[in-house]
């Protein structure tokens, strides 16, 4: 199968995360898109994801895959093996809450952030700065949330690491563009990126 990606983005990054947890990135060939240079706007990248975005997963069939966590989806069930999304149904169902907050009110306002305030994209959209910076606001709060949720536990949902630190680790990396950064007092949530940043995972 093939994996269309730019490797610097974060939708990306979090499925090598999700493959490399699991053993499966040489299960793929990568192949690497180039955003600003727009080869996801052409036609043929288009007949692969109408919504022209990535990654996305081409099966050997040719069947075509988008959204990161469809993506993983697929390769939890294909690979049980290592689960990263839950093992029973509280345990998917409490996941799944997690990965609902973390895209919406943490991943989300962070690419708003990055479009409307970087430049970036100005080419192909209308940046609108003020939105942007009421989305900075938004992922700072969050920030401070995810430090309380960490305050007594290893992992971000449950006992085990999962998704949603997959989903959340990749986020406040990829925040560093936006100049946003664990602050000095949110003490565990560094201590819980510390411990994420030394997984295997993380350096894919």
């Amino acid at each position: 199968m093939k994996i269309y990606e730019t490797k610097t983005a974060p939708n990306p990054r979090r499925v090598r995360m999700f493959m490399a947890e699991k053993g499966l990135l040489e299960k793929a060939e990568f192949v690497q898109v180039d955003l600003l240079k727009g080869e996801n706007l052409t036609p043929e990248y288009a007949a692969r994801n109408p919504m022209k975005k990535v990654p996305v997963m081409e099966l050997d069939d040719g069947t075509c895959i988008s959204e990161t966590m469809a993506i993983c989806r697929y390769f939890e069930e294909s690979y049980p093996e290592t689960p990263l999304l839950g093992r029973s149904p509280l345990e998917k169902a409490q996941i799944e809450q997690w990965l609902r907050w973390i895209e919406f009110y943490f991943f989300m306002p962070t690419g708003m952030c990055f479009q409307h305030t970087s430049g970036y994209f100005k080419d192909r959209m209308n940046p609108i700065k003020e939105w942007g910076e009421e989305c900075r606001t938004t992922v700072e709060k969050f920030f401070h949330f995810l430090d309380k949720q960490l305050a007594e536990r290893e992992y971000i949902c449950g006992e085990a690491f999962t998704a949603a630190d997959i989903n959340a680790f990749t986020t406040i990396d990829f925040n560093k563009v936006n100049n946003i950064r664990i602050q000095p007092e949110q003490t565990h949530l560094q201590a819980w990126y510390d411990r994420i940043k030394a997984r295997p995972s993380a350096r894919v």
